[in-house]
């Protein structure tokens, strides 16, 4: 009975380093100031910082499929994979990714994944625009076959900031909900209501703000999306790790508020949403929602910030003011098992 440890992560602006001879140039216009003192050696001590906490992941064995946002390119999120691949003797990551192009600051969104336990197929790789008035991040969609022949389908989100306010930007990702349940349907269609599917990421919303609930068709009701098979919806994992304790913080343990924290208060803006297929007994991969979870080892955790995580930030012209080398991103991970019986 194999289990699959799924993660998703925002990187926090993984950037290769200044002067990238590969670098798209209107990034490299739009990122000057940002990346003005970004080192190869920053650049690599960042890929070590998010390594270590990544392979501290499932018990010392590492993600086996991990979903990523705020990355610039193949060529920063190989070198993670590559990283990774020298830590972990047993692994044999690769990655999936789609340079989409239609961020101002050039991010996307990716998969890295253990190739010894995954296949995919190329050509069903997809890159959906989110598009309200000028384009924004884009969703990628991966369908992920297991060494048993079972397929799952995986949706990396990185929904639109809260950039003038979070009134004022809702409508952005209100269409980027609408965005995510519009290919829901459609894999629906194509692979029936039973495919296991599961969304992941920064969402920029929390559980039960209108965007995910409404628009995205999310739930904290399992029920309501076992039973349903004429109008898709998703059961919404975050729900389970509300109040999570931090991992063996020092003294008395402390409640983790959030996966992003802002101004001392926590928000829970990393989710995992689950379709009906990895919800039915009878499913060939079987999500187990109460190992949902946010991961938050102890050097990730600030104190003196409200429990929330240490980001490791960009230099933007000045290296030793915006950056922690003893940082790691500006959000907790998020993980999941599930299982595939038989």
């Amino acid at each position: 009975m194999p289990d699959h440890f799924v993660a998703f992560w925002n990187l926090e602006n993984l950037f290769a380093p200044e002067g990238f001879p590969e670098r798209e140039p209107w990034i490299a216009k739009a990122m000057a100031a940002d990346l003005r003192g970004w080192t190869q050696a920053l650049f690599e001590r960042k890929i070590d910082q998010l390594a270590s906490s990544l392979c501290q992941m499932n018990e010392g064995r590492g993600p086996d499929i991990l979903g990523v946002c705020e990355v610039e390119n193949a060529y920063a999120l190989r070198r993670l994979a590559s990283r990774l691949n020298d830590r972990l003797s047993l692994r044999r990551y690769d990655v999936v990714h789609f340079d989409a192009r239609l961020d101002r600051r050039g991010i996307d969104t990716a998969f890295v994944f253990d190739g010894a336990r995954y296949t995919f197929d190329p050509q069903a790789v997809f890159s959906h625009f989110v598009l309200r008035r000028t384009g924004t991040r884009d969703i990628t969609q991966v369908t992920f076959t297991t060494e048993r022949g079972n397929d799952l389908i995986a949706l990396c989100n990185h929904w639109p900031a809260r950039s003038g306010g979070a009134y004022e930007s809702r409508g952005f990702r209100m269409t980027a909900g609408e965005t995510l349940a519009y290919w829901h349907q459609r894999i629906w269609e194509v692979r029936g209501r039973d495919i296991p599917i599961i969304a992941m990421g920064d969402f920029n919303d929390e559980p039960f703000d209108e965007s995910l609930q409404t628009h995205a068709r999310s739930t904290r009701e399992r029920g309501d999306v076992e039973r349903t098979v004429s109008a898709v919806r998703f059961y919404n994992l975050a729900w389970r790790y509300v109040q999570q304790r931090c991992q063996d913080c020092k003294g008395k343990p402390k409640t983790l508020h959030g996966t992003f924290y802002f101004g001392g208060d926590g928000f829970l803006f990393d989710q995992f949403l689950v379709s009906r297929g990895l919800l039915q007994k009878k499913s060939p991969i079987q999500v187990v929602e109460e190992t949902a979870r946010i991961e938050a080892p102890p050097a990730m955790v600030d104190p003196r910030a409200a429990q929330g995580p240490i980001p490791f930030g960009l230099p933007k012209g000045n290296a030793k003011r915006n950056v922690n080398v003893d940082g790691f991103s500006d959000h907790f991970p998020i993980s999941v098992v599930l299982r595939e019986p038989g």
